[in-house]
């Protein structure tokens, strides 16, 4: 089975990092954002990725080709039109079988096997307060009715998730290229909620299954909300650290060094950064970042920073240098 991964957005919510890091591979919880997905395709017998890059889009493909033994291939979408756009990029790949559709910026937990095991078209969703930002659905029954993208009066409370299994992929991908050719945008942008209501009014049911958890990986705030909700599910001990307080839950990579400090809760450090005689909860640290002499909380470190005497809630990208007396 073949899985499809749009990853190719600017992420311009979460600059400075996305400057130099693509989203996917902004760290949460101890791995990539991308990362989480991929290990949740492969463990329900996905044999072939399909990724749609674009915004530093060779650091993705490296990462993948790096950590991953998984056939992958990789299409470029130089203008971002919408996801629909973005799966139609990958037709000469497919082959009419079912295919898994995963956004790149999700991260989340569902029984993704027994939907495979259905062999049923079916979509990811969960009920929020606000629909408003999202795809609704509207169901009759087992099935969806009706899908509307980002309504100012959403008819339900129930959203789409960036999940979607589809076994009739040979419609689904007919049906974005009739969007295509007509110039069909919904909110100036191809989307996939469209084509789909193509399928569904073709006659082809799809159904739904439930997304207990769904973590937002869009802003900051919500990037540090995700790691937290996901420390709390995957945490791991750390063992090291010298004349240190490690408080749990926590992420620390064993390639890290932590002198005379207190870590966490709520803390995830990537390989080989440094934390000496400070204090650190509710952050991200990345990977070969220094904090030193610092009292840092809900604050999101970028690789190769380094930090010296801050007492603040910092933001701070890639290879940046921080020194607060």
């Amino acid at each position: 089975m073949k899985a499809i991964i749009p990853v190719a957005g600017a992420g311009i919510r979460l600059r400075p990092h996305t400057h130099t890091t693509p989203k996917p591979l902004l760290n949460v919880a101890g791995k990539p954002i991308i990362a989480h997905i991929i290990d949740e395709l492969m463990d329900v017998g996905v044999d072939e990725l399909i990724l749609v890059i674009g915004h530093l889009g060779d650091k993705i493909r490296d990462f993948v080709e790096r950590e991953y033994r998984i056939p992958a291939k990789f299409v470029v979408q130089e203008s971002m039109e919408g996801i629909a756009h973005a799966i139609h990029l990958t037709r000469d790949y497919m082959d009419g079988s079912p295919v898994l559709i995963i956004l790149g910026d999700t991260i989340f937990d569902t029984d993704l096997k027994a939907v495979v095991k259905a062999g049923k078209s079916a979509l990811g969703v969960k009920e929020v307060e606000d629909a408003r930002r999202f795809g609704v659905v509207e169901t009759d029954g087992a099935n969806i009715r009706r899908l509307v993208e980002k309504p100012e009066k959403p008819p339900s409370n129930l959203v789409l998730t960036g999940i979607y299994y589809i076994k009739e992929s040979e419609q689904l991908f007919t049906a974005i290229g009739q969007l295509i050719e007509k110039g069909k945008r919904t909110k100036g942008e191809f989307q996939i909620t469209d084509a789909l209501q193509t399928v569904i009014d073709q006659g082809i049911e799809i159904g739904t299954f439930p997304v207990r958890e769904w973590y937002d990986c869009g802003k900051p705030e919500t990037l540090l909300e995700s790691n937290r909700r996901l420390l709390e599910r995957y945490a791991r001990s750390f063992k090291g650290g010298e004349e240190s307080i490690i408080v749990p839950p926590v992420h620390i990579h064993e390639d890290v060094g932590i002198f005379r400090s207190i870590v966490g809760p709520n803390v995830s450090i990537a390989r080989g950064a440094k934390v000496v005689n400070s204090i650190i909860t509710e952050s991200i640290i990345g990977e070969e970042a220094t904090v030193e002499c610092a009292a840092l909380s809900n604050s999101i470190i970028g690789p190769n920073a380094e930090i010296k005497g801050a007492f603040h809630s910092l933001n701070v990208g890639d290879s940046s240098s921080v020194h607060l007396e």
